[in-house]
């Protein structure tokens, strides 16, 4: 099997805006417990690429900056840094202190970062940065996930309720089959017949499909055979097909019809994405996204419902773009 480049940093990065707090309770228990959820929280992207163009610290992986307030009733709030690193790279532990230094300068505030570790080198777990020079020293820790640790937790991965279960089950899928197309596609079809048992909303079930898919490639017969056989299971359990409706229209060819329907199949993600994220959509929102009609449009828009920070920032894109 000739192996295609895997893309995991934008899967890791999406699955983490949407699913922040899942992803926090399945890595960080302890610290997801000491947030204060009702008072939300707001992704910093555009402000987080500033420090990373101002470190010049190379090229930045996966990684996000999530402001919070603590659980205790205190007005202070602490910036979470999260670095998803997918390989193993020797000066990661000084980007990491660089990050966080460049992050505090920026707001004064509490920096906590976090490295999730995801690649292949099983020694490789770096959890601290430390330089000294005649009795001056500077020493940063980290809070590090190894994923390899899960590799022989797949049965217990394919049983969790929590959408990073089945993100980490999909990550460590390709990893360990990058030269065996039948372990690929039978550990693909494994983790997508499981999201129908895990008590997952519709919703919930087209996202982590849709990840998935992204995340596990296979090679166009095998993807045939998939598609075949996931349908074949939808039928058999009277469940709606899930599969990227745009994605199949380009493989199929479009006719007005499906056209249509990849329309009003980007107008609901979008506005699933928005209720994931922010609870609440406002109205003018909702009647501005079904105003939309054209496909590349609604692509784009969706990538803003992902980044910005509230509905309130939304709102405003929506403003600059003319709706």
């Amino acid at each position: 099997m000739v192996e295609k480049r895997i893309d995991f940093d934008n899967p890791w990065k999406e699955a983490i805006s949407l699913y922040f707090r899942p992803f926090m309770k399945f890595f960080f228990p302890q610290i997801e417990g000491e947030i204060d959820w009702e008072r939300g929280y707001e992704f910093l992207d555009q402000e987080f690429q500033q420090v990373v163009r101002e470190a010049e610290t190379g090229k930045a992986y996966t990684d996000k900056l999530v402001k919070v307030w603590l659980a205790n009733g205190t007005e202070i709030w602490v910036l979470v840094h999260i670095e998803v690193q997918s390989q193993a790279q020797e000066e990661f532990p000084e980007r990491m202190y660089v990050y966080n230094y460049r992050i505090y300068d920026r707001y004064r505030k509490p920096v906590v970062s976090l490295a999730i570790l995801a690649d292949e080198r099983e020694t490789w777990r770096p959890d601290r940065y430390r330089e000294e020079l005649w009795g001056w020293y500077v020493e940063m820790g980290f809070p590090t996930i190894k994923l390899l640790d899960y590799r022989e937790r797949m049965g217990e991965l394919e049983e969790s309720n929590n959408p990073f279960a089945v993100i980490v089950a999909a990550h460590l899928t390709t990893q360990e089959t990058r030269t065996d197309g039948t372990g690929r596609y039978e550990g693909k079809l494994r983790i997508a017949k499981s999201l129908y048992r895990r008590g997952y909303s519709r919703r919930d079930i087209m996202e982590l499909f849709r990840l998935i898919d992204w995340m596990v490639n296979l090679p166009e017969a095998a993807e045939e055979e998939f598609k075949k056989e996931i349908q074949h299971f939808e039928e058999e359990n009277q469940m709606p097909y899930v599969t990227s409706v745009e994605r199949l229209a380009r493989q199929e060819g479009l006719s007005q019809g499906i056209a249509e329907g990849i329309i009003q199949n980007g107008r609901e993600v979008i506005l699933d994405v928005l209720e994931v994220r922010f609870q609440e959509v406002p109205t003018e929102v909702i009647q501005k996204i079904n105003q939309i009609e054209d496909p590349t449009l609604l692509k784009t828009i969706l990538r803003e419902a992902i980044a910005l920070g509230s509905v309130e920032q939304f709102v405003g894109y929506l403003q600059e773009i003319g709706f």
